[in-house]
């Protein structure tokens, strides 16, 4: 398929937060969509991500499929550099990251690129799945069956990320991709999104046709602590 796909995107600071940390890139004009949700206190998470965004803002339209994946692989290991020389130079200890979560949707295929816990999920066919796969503690945690599935959103680590732009030594992004489907839907999220709307809502609420805006006035009503982002993007 190479139909159109149409997106909309919503972001709040969440109910207790003055600054919002986190940023996103909607470019359904070149297939591209990214949530960044910035870290590292004292003004330094909107620093992060907004470098994040700043970097995939201007990719042009002209680009092939392939000729974008290389180049946001390249903007960001520069942002990544970029973001642990400005920790250096702010002193010791200092961190200046974010995490990102990449949609790139091209000529009947589709590719995620991640680092971090901002999630992307599909909805097809009624199946809504997680693409993504979180770096973090708690994750790892799950992984070696240390911890069950459904608590560690409680847990007292769940803030805790093992991979992020900017963050200490080289940046490596995971990815998949597959084929796009007609009536694919897609979500990007940040944290503040998930840990205030359980997954099996945040489908539901998919499935039922609501898009970004309701499912992020859905984790204000449940008193989102975090920064929320929420894009979702349908395919034709």
């Amino acid at each position: 398929m190479n139909g159109a796909l149409a997106s909309e995107a919503a972001t709040h600071p969440g109910t207790v937060r003055s600054r919002n940390e986190d940023a996103f890139v909607d470019r359904p004009d070149v297939g591209l969509w990214a949530v960044a949700d910035g870290a590292g206190g004292h003004g330094a998470g909107d620093v992060a991500s907004a470098a994040a965004v700043a970097a995939l803002q201007d990719l042009p339209p002209a680009l092939s499929a392939a000729e974008m994946l290389a180049q946001v692989r390249l903007r960001i290991t520069a942002v990544h550099a970029e973001l642990q020389r400005r920790a250096q130079e702010a002193g010791p200890g200092r961190i200046i990251a974010t995490t990102l979560a990449v949609l790139l949707a091209r000529g009947g295929h589709f590719a995620c690129l991640w680092a971090g816990d901002s999630r992307i999920y599909l909805l097809r066919d009624g199946a809504f799945t997680r693409l993504t796969r979180d770096h973090s503690l708690v994750q790892d945690l799950v992984d070696q069956g240390v911890l069950r599935e459904e608590e560690a959103e409680a847990h007292p680590q769940a803030n805790v990320i093992t991979r992020a732009v900017g963050a200490a030594g080289e940046l490596e992004l995971d990815k998949t991709s597959a084929r796009l489907a007609p009536g694919d839907l897609f979500l990007l999220c940040s944290d503040g999104l998930f840990k205030a709307v359980p997954e099996a809502e945040i489908g539901r609420m998919l499935t039922d046709g609501f898009g970004a805006e309701v499912l992020l006035q859905a984790a204000l009503a449940n008193g989102a602590r975090d920064n929320v982002t929420a894009i979702v993007v349908r395919a034709a």
